[in-house]
Formats: structure tokens, C-alpha cells, sequence
């Protein structure tokens, strides 16, 4: 069954996100009052190179306190499409300019809480331009196997959604033809 919403208000607001509370109703007119978190799009890439490795980033994440690898991604800035924002962003955080975009997967990584949506691109071919924008983003960049993905996820060193979703489609689907 759909459920019907029939009011959204704020409960907190930052440039980043936006707590809000649901009055929806469900099966038999029942009523709850649902809590949701609507945010900008994100973009990133999946960059591989002639070896079959991807471009992947090891990184700490403070809230759950855990180190695993990562897709270059971030925020759809206003104006920009989201392949202007995957590109980008695979500059500053990894040092890598990728090569011509392709669509590669599109993920809403939490739809049960948020509406967030994640573009994720493709690319073949990269160019090191230089160190990452900034020093905080990962701990380190680096060139891994595709076909070390499954053992990545199943030894817990890659479990962002969306990274993961991105690189076991690429895995079960091979590259994209453009």
C-alpha cells in the first residue's frame, strides 16, 4: 500500500540536511508520525584503469568509527549536474582526473529515513593531475583489484552503500559500453 502523507514540518535545518517529521497514514487510516531526512544529491565515480583496478579511497568514518574503502563521492553543488559533480569530486579527493563519464548506477542508499539520492558514473581512464585538494578526506589513495571486491566486502573493509552497490554492480556486470 501507498502511504499518504499529510504534513511534513522541520524539526532541524543546516545547509546539509533536513530533519523533518512525517504525519502519514497507513493501512486501516492509522496514523504515524515519521521521521525523515531529506539532503542534496550526492555524485561520485567508479574510475578503473586498463588492469582492471578501481580508484578507491581508505578512509576513517568518525560515526561508526570504521576503516574501509570508498568511492571518490560527495555533494551535488547547486548548478552543477551530477556528472560535473562526480568529475569533480574524483579531482579533489583523490588527485585523479577521470576520463569521460558514463552512467554507471543510480542508488537511494536509505529510502526507509531519507531521500537521498546517489549518482554514481563510470570512467575508463584517468589523468594524475596532483595531491588531493585537501588532506582530510582519505588516509590514503590507491589502485585496487576489481576482483578483490567480494573479499573486501566480506572481510568488512569496504561497506559504504553506495561503494559497495557501485563496485559489486561493476563486478557482476562488467564495464559499461558507452
Amino acid at each position: 500500500m501507498r502511504w499518504t502523507v499529510h504534513s511534513e514540518r522541520p524539526l532541524y535545518t543546516d545547509p546539509w540536511m533536513d530533519v523533518r517529521i512525517a504525519d502519514v497514514e497507513i493501512t486501516g487510516g492509522r496514523h504515524l508520525e515519521h521521521r525523515l531526512i531529506r539532503t542534496s544529491p550526492g555524485a561520485g565515480a567508479v574510475v578503473m584503469d586498463k588492469e582492471d583496478r578501481v580508484l578507491l579511497e581508505w578512509r576513517h568514518r568518525f560515526i561508526p568509527d570504521t576503516w574501509a574503502y570508498e568511492i571518490p563521492m560527495g555533494g551535488v553543488e547547486a548548478g552543477e549536474s551530477p556528472v560535473d559533480a562526480a568529475a569533480r569530486e574524483v579531482l579533489e579527493e583523490t588527485g585523479w582526473r577521470p576520463g569521460p563519464l558514463c552512467p554507471l548506477v543510480y542508488v537511494q542508499p536509505t529510502p526507509g529515513i531519507s531521500d537521498s539520492a546517489h549518482h554514481v558514473f563510470f570512467a575508463d581512464t584517468a589523468e594524475y593531475v596532483g595531491d588531493p585538494a585537501e588532506d582530510w578526506e582519505s588516509e590514503r589513495v590507491e589502485w585496487v583489484p576489481l576482483a578483490d571486491v567480494p573479499g573486501l566486502v566480506a572481510g568488512r573493509r569496504l561497506v559504504a552503500g553506495t561503494s559497495m552497490t557501485a563496485l559489486l554492480y561493476l563486478y557482476g556486470v562488467g564495464r559499461p559500453t558507452p
